[in-house]
């Protein structure tokens, strides 16, 4: 049978071509490039989506980095913490005061990001160190500029001083503002008394103020008994207004008289952001950290931000003088976290629920286990209903 121009066309198209002297099979020029096109694509899109997840740890570990400065540790990094709990594990003696003070560190760290203690076992040591890194990108101390809007505004409201603070200046502050001065007089020294007034203005060696006073913005009504001087402190309306400011919002800070409404803030933020999931919907600090009770470490933090905007100073730093606020806020810490025994401790948990109340409210959406809500009439109901539809059964 003659084979026809047409089949020999036919029969040319669909031959395998020969491979050449370097064993490749030849493919044409335009189906090359597609698949080296569509590999490139393929490539652009997983460095995409690492480079997005690696971006969602960064976003996440920053966010939840908040947390340290204001809970956790002022000053002092994670890496001490770390080095102080793994010093425990491997060294069962008893510390000392500081040891003591970076291992209460650890706990709270491990409380208020539960997750960390176990990515820390997980990881690497690279990824560790990567990780703590970005969660303490955040400054050492971040005063917030409108906590010193804030506390101008309300010395003039519950002061209504003869001169008046300005919200943008600070250099009016301080012990040359006589409200302010008298506020951040130390407890020991009458403020009214113009020998003190003046020593202290002067810096005299018989006026030091320093991080070893407590000063008079600390007790409830401003007022102290310096025959007990324990009673009303760390209890002032400053101080309540300023945590609220700082965890919840600045319009919750209006009333600090009252129990707080910040669990129903942080309940609110819940369902804001579960019914607009693709709109960002502004989030409080404590909603953002998980923080349901106030705890020692933010008091302190507190405190130190209170006792800035008060001053006269214009930038953060750690040594104002002869004050220094390291050492300050681990003063707050210990009297909080190292009680001299058991009477002194149910004290600082009355001081601590008083506190949670005042910013927290009475509210314990918390405490709903299933357990609890087992016994509620809702779900009592509904097992009445199911036993009455079994026993309607069983009798047919």
């Amino acid at each position: 049978m003659s084979v026809t121009p047409e089949h020999q066309r036919h029969n040319h198209t669909n031959a395998l071509a020969l491979p050449d002297h370097s064993g490749a099979v030849p493919t044409s020029t335009e189906a090359r490039a597609k698949r080296r096109i569509a590999a490139l694509e393929e490539e652009l899109f997983m460095m995409k989506q690492e480079r997005g997840t690696k971006q969602r740890k960064t976003t996440y570990f920053v966010a939840q980095g908040r947390a340290i400065r204001r809970v956790v540790v002022l000053y002092t990094s994670l890496e001490d913490l770390i080095a102080e709990n793994d010093r425990r594990y491997e060294d069962s003696e008893s510390g000392t005061t500081e040891q003591d003070r970076l291992q209460r560190g650890y706990i709270a760290l491990t409380q208020t990001l539960p997750w960390l203690h176990e990515k820390l076992s997980e990881f690497d040591i690279d990824d560790s160190e990567d990780m703590l890194k970005k969660v303490q990108m955040r400054p050492a101390v971040m005063t917030p500029s409108t906590l010193k809007d804030l506390v101008a505004a309300w010395i003039n409201q519950d002061f209504r001083p003869s001169s008046l603070l300005k919200s943008d200046e600070k250099q009016s502050r301080g012990f040359a503002h006589d409200v302010c001065g008298m506020l951040l007089c130390p407890a020991e020294w009458d403020w009214c008394d113009d020998r003190v007034k003046a020593g202290i203005r002067d810096r005299t060696s018989d006026y030091i103020v320093s991080e070893n006073s407590w000063p008079l913005f600390l007790y409830e009504k401003y007022s102290v008994n310096r025959n007990n001087l324990e009673h009303g402190l760390f209890k002032s309306k400053i101080l309540v207004q300023a945590f609220k400011a700082t965890f919840t919002s600045p319009s919750s800070a209006r009333e600090a008289d009252g129990d707080g409404d910040g669990a129903d803030i942080l309940e609110n933020n819940r369902h804001a952001r579960r019914a607009l999931s693709q709109v960002k919907v502004k989030t409080c600090v404590a909603s953002i950290i998980n923080l349901r009770k106030v705890t020692p470490r933010a008091i302190a933090y507190v405190i130190c931000q209170v006792r800035f905007a008060l001053s006269g100073v214009t930038s953060w730093r750690t040594v104002d003088g002869d004050f220094d606020y390291e050492i300050f806020w681990n003063n707050i810490v210990d009297f909080f976290e190292d009680v001299p025994g058991p009477v002194a401790g149910r004290r600082i948990t009355q001081l601590l629920e008083w506190w949670t109340r005042k910013v927290f409210g009475r509210n314990h959406r918390g405490d709903l286990t299933p357990e609890v809500v087992s016994q509620m009439s809702v779900t009592a109901l509904a097992d009445q209903r199911r036993a009455l539809e079994d026993a309607a059964y069983d009798s047919e």
